[in-house]
């Protein structure tokens, strides 16, 4: 059993502790949150709540995370991309069209069941039997870099890197339109849609309620033919945010068919042109800053091509 202590802050006072805990423990879904609450295994004051509770300032909250479940996704024999291991993590370079974790309609074919046959039993256990070793998620069709945990140690480190905003995170994206700013910030909350269930949303700040903080800071490096070349930067990590964030400013990812144009006019796109090309944190245990590079897939290289866009360094 981990146990961890958080004191409430003045800023977060008044949110649902659900909320509140998913903000502060990036790594946990909101979920799994719930679950422990509902369980006992949350306690405010040396008390137990319900989810709804609100947190006020000094809230001294003490969260029991279970050990690890016996495993049950199956190690499968799938080739990784490796762009650094060592005893207490590993970055792999994600390829499009695979699922990080499975999950109901992916049950195989995973990043961790390939993480499984590679690691054997070297994955941390915080985020529980389905997501072992996960710290941060990117979405099936969007490649790049990606870290994972050996251990839990290395996982709260980095998990508390995120809740930070220590970690860089750099994507590189094509978008529809062309954005003549040379570089811009977003900084939209981004909840669930109140009708499509499985798409998120911007909400208006006076419903932070309903969302949670989303900032997105993007700089153009080329545009023209109707398209923009973009990198990205995350200062926090929601769901969808980059393809959410875009697609608010109406410019959506090219290849998005669930944010942007249902029919996308390069049919061989397989879902949205986004890359997570540069990764960067403090090892968790000799604390140096390390950054990784994803080289760019070879599809992403041929569009620009194509498109006449050029990167810029």
């Amino acid at each position: 059993m981990q146990e961890t202590k958080i004191y409430v802050e003045e800023e977060q006072a008044g949110e649902r502790i659900d909320k509140y805990l998913a903000e502060v423990q990036e790594a946990l879904s909101r979920s799994f949150l719930q679950k422990l609450i509902k369980e006992g295994k949350v306690l405010v004051n040396g008390s137990s709540v319900k989810p709804r509770y609100e947190v006020t300032v000094g809230d001294e909250i003490f969260l029991q995370l279970p050990k690890p479940e016996e495993l049950e996704t199956l190690p499968e024999e799938i080739p990784l991309d490796i762009l650094y291991e060592d005893a207490d993590l590993i970055v792999v370079n994600k390829p499009k069209g695979m699922v990080v974790h499975p999950a109901a309609g992916h049950n195989s074919g995973t990043l961790v069941n390939a993480l499984l046959f590679h690691c054997g039993k070297e994955l941390s256990g915080i985020n529980g039997v389905m997501r072992p070793g996960i710290v941060h998620r990117i979405d099936k069709d969007t490649t790049g870099a990606l870290v994972v945990c050996k251990n839990d140690k290395a996982h709260a480190c980095l998990a508390e890197q995120l809740k930070v905003h220590s970690i860089t995170r750099k994507y590189y994206a094509v978008v529809h339109g062309e954005i003549r700013t040379e570089e811009g910030v977003i900084d939209a909350p981004i909840g669930r849609h109140p009708v499509d269930r499985k798409k998120m949303t911007v909400f208006p700040k006076e419903r932070m309620q309903s969302a949670r903080t989303a900032v997105t800071h993007y700089r153009v490096l080329d545009y023209r033919s109707g398209y923009s070349l973009i990198e990205c930067q995350l200062e926090t990590g929601r769901t969808h945010q980059i393809r959410v964030h875009m697609a608010s400013i109406y410019h959506p990812v090219l290849g998005d068919r669930v944010y942007g144009p249902e029919k996308c006019p390069f049919s061989y796109l397989e879902g949205q042109t986004l890359h997570a090309r540069i990764l960067g944190f403090q090892h968790p245990s000799s604390g140096e800053y390390m950054e990784f590079e994803a080289p760019m897939p070879e599809y992403f290289l041929k569009l620009l091509e194509k498109l006449k866009l050029k990167m810029q360094e």
